[in-house]
């Protein structure tokens, strides 16, 4: 059978954004069968950080892969793990002592709710709309981004409250105090105040839908990823970690999309002045091989039932040895730093082509992760034009994913190591596919 006749047996479950045979990768390009070449502003949904194989890190899984492909963790130690441990020590907040790794995201965040009912011997958690943290049965009760994400699934698992997130640019109470005219600022995050309508909302639920003695844990993401890239004010993430201050509630960050450098820093409750008590991490730790983990204060994970959560190949031996090789690129060749300088001339070229167009409502975001969120004349969400811009800029070159509740909003996620010059050239041809 043919490469063409065998996409016809993959599941339909996966929606495609491109029908695009990619033969190989090289830094923020993607190079395809047909001998086109595409500026890859997707990242694999925020996962290339490094770049399309970055040869520090190829060098590392060859060389990984002649000497142990997988030493299970109950079983063995390994040389890569044990590294991964030391790097990370080294870049999360220093009271997040001890690591637990597993395969994808939602299993990192499976393992971090887990973790927080165990330790605290409390059952419900506080997560916030168009949060997105998986698609596993207790992640999919999590997320509240998209309705088709849960829809004919129940009954989900029990003990999830949804209180707003502060999206400013939606938020009604901002709106009314005309503070929701702009974007957070992508420099200076900690400057931001919210209005206090959503920690209000917090509060209001630990007075009605439940009491603070049955929380866990609040789950949050810095910045929300799948719900629209939307920025919060830090003095919502440090009203929260107030909140879980105040009544022994665990506050957990899910770092799967911001992490590794994608906001102009290693994680981004670093912007915020925010600690929080578990670290989700995924995506851009291992450049594209399968790896997540979670972080925590060891008195934490000591109330960890041994045998009560782990997995076959969590801390795969390849997958570690890449991660480590992927912290060593990321400071070598300065991506961090990257990711701020270019992340702030994205989002100062697109805050230019709003003027000039009135179908974008908001341009915001932190690092290389913006988001542009296009509206119709009346000002709500246009997913129409945000399709066809995403086809427009397909066809010329430059691949994009859509992401909000409304499908409206167009993501910019390109690899850390992107140029000054494919950041302009991104620009140039969205601005091209929006004009139509």
């Amino acid at each position: 059978m043919s490469l063409l006749e065998n996409q016809q047996h993959l599941a339909p479950v996966w929606a495609r954004y491109t029908d695009i045979m990619v033969e190989r990768g090289e830094g923020a390009c993607l190079y395809a069968a047909d001998g086109r070449s595409y500026l890859d502003f997707t990242c694999g949904i925020g996962v290339t950080n490094t770049g399309h194989c970055h040869p520090r890190v190829v060098a590392a899984i060859r060389e990984q892969a002649g000497l142990l492909l997988h030493g299970q963790a109950n079983i063995v130690y390994h040389r890569p793990m044990l590294e991964l441990v030391g790097a990370l020590r080294e870049l999360v907040p220093p009271t997040l002592d001890t690591f637990f790794f597993s395969n994808s995201g939602a299993e990192a965040v499976e393992a971090a709710v887990k973790l927080a009912r165990q330790a605290t011997g409390r059952t419900d958690v506080i997560v916030f709309g168009g949060g997105f943290h998986g698609r596993t049965a207790g992640a999919m009760a999590l997320t509240s981004s998209k309705g088709k994400y849960r829809g004919g699934y129940a009954p989900l698992p029990s003990g999830v409250h949804i209180a707003p997130y502060a999206y400013c640019f939606q938020c009604a109470v901002a709106r009314a105090a005309g503070k929701n005219t702009g974007a957070i600022s992508a420099a200076a995050p900690a400057t931001a105040e919210c209005c206090g309508e959503p920690l209000r909302q917090v509060r209001h639920i630990l007075q009605t839908e439940t009491v603070p003695e049955d929380i866990a844990a609040i789950l949050v993401e810095p910045v929300l990823g799948e719900g629209g890239y939307v920025v919060p004010p830090a003095s919502f993430l440090q009203g929260l970690r107030q909140i879980c201050d105040e009544h022994g509630i665990l506050l957990i960050a899910d770092e799967v999309q911001t992490g590794f450098g994608r906001t102009g820093s290693f994680f981004a409750v670093e912007q915020f002045g925010v600690t929080p008590d578990i670290l989700i991490m995924a995506k851009g730790l291992a450049s594209g091989l399968p790896l997540s983990g979670i972080a925590s204060r060891r008195e934490l994970m000591d109330r960890w039932h041994p045998g009560s959560h782990g997995g076959t190949y969590g801390g795969n031996a390849v997958a570690c040895a890449a991660a480590v090789a992927t912290i060593a690129a990321i400071a070598e060749d300065r991506l961090v730093e990257n990711a701020a300088r270019l992340g702030a001339v994205l989002k100062q070229e697109l805050a230019a082509l709003q003027g000039r167009n009135r179908a974008i409502g908001d341009v915001r975001g932190l690092g290389l992760m913006i988001g542009v969120e296009l509206v119709r004349p009346d000002g709500g969400p246009d997913a129409a034009l945000c399709k066809r811009v995403l086809a427009g800029c397909r066809e010329h070159g430059l691949l994009l994913l859509n992401c909000g509740s409304y499908d409206n909003v167009v993501r910019f996620i390109p690899p850390l190591v992107v140029s000054d010059e494919q950041v302009r050239q991104a620009v140039r041809i969205f601005e091209q596919a929006l004009a139509g």
